[in-house]
């Protein structure tokens, strides 16, 4: 909700899930946020980063790995990682 300013209000503002898009709601203890920051050719960090969350249900089905290997390789940090197994 925003105020008449256009600030936005909201008490809470739930995350999705990056590898599901399921909503990660606040009670969603299990579920993690994690930062993946970008490098330039010497190795060091620019201060621009990707962030992928993931529900807890990623985590319970032991898919939390898989789904960073393809959201990574889908982004371009990763090459020839991701193999689909069906």
């Amino acid at each position: 909700m925003e105020n008449s300013d256009g600030v936005c209000v909201d008490l809470y503002i739930p995350r999705k899930c990056s590898a599901t898009n399921r909503l990660i709601t606040a009670k969603d203890h299990a579920s993690v946020q994690i930062n993946i920051a970008d490098v330039n050719a010497e190795g060091r960090a620019t201060g621009s980063f990707s962030t992928y969350a993931l529900c807890g249900f990623v985590r319970r089905e032991a898919e939390s790995d898989d789904s960073i290997n393809r959201l990574a390789t889908e982004d371009g940090y990763l090459k020839n990682v991701f193999s689909y197994q069906q």
